[in-house]
């Protein structure tokens, strides 16, 4: 037998071995720590309609100007549903604003589940294509973005927010920021 008939026999198995590596690596990656290709830049251009009211246009302009979060949500999610609670206690407290981002979902059932648990929302913008999900490099919802108050994408938190994540890393990041807005004289 050739050697180079010898090689293809065992091509298979080496195919095979290299796929088990990579999918093995795989297993210990954390989907809450994926980089965001979107940090330290501004929130991508979008017009797009506010989820209560279809004539009403919202743009990355009416982010601008205080630190703030943005919130990926769908009633598909159940995840979404986990941490809604959470971000209705946050949205009491008004330590920092919350926009949502209603993630190819259809916008009835969204509003009636808004009217039903209650709207954490400042603002919601009705992204039934997935279009602004797309150009912010959403994996799946739920997935917290932090923004400043110049419209920069500062984090990216993929997964749901609840007590652990708000104290331990989001807080503390917009603690920080916020700080920074209030040096440059923004709200």
């Amino acid at each position: 037998m050739s050697n180079k008939r010898r090689i293809i026999l065992f091509l298979p198995l080496i195919v095979f071995l290299g796929m088990g590596i990579f999918l093995y690596k795989g297993l210990f990656l954390n989907p809450e720590q994926l980089d965001s290709a979107l940090e330290g830049k501004p929130i991508p251009a979008f017009q797009l309609e506010k989820l209560e009211n279809q004539g009403e246009v919202i743009t990355e302009k009416d982010l601008v100007g205080k630190v703030a979060l943005m919130n990926v949500w769908a009633t598909w999610c159940p995840s979404c549903k986990y941490e809604h609670p959470f971000l209705m206690r946050l949205a009491r407290q008004n330590i920092v604003p919350v926009y949502g981002i209603n993630y190819r979902d259809e916008r009835g059932p969204a509003i009636m589940e808004l009217a039903r648990e209650g709207d954490p929302y400042a603002l919601n913008i009705y992204d039934k294509d997935g279009r602004l999900g797309l150009d912010l490099g959403v994996y799946g919802a739920p997935e917290t973005f932090i923004i400043d108050h110049k419209g920069i994408i500062r984090y990216r938190h993929a997964g749901p927010v609840d007590q652990r994540v708000w104290t331990d890393t989001l807080l503390p990041m917009v603690q920080q920021l916020q700080a920074e807005a209030k040096k440059d004289g923004a709200a």
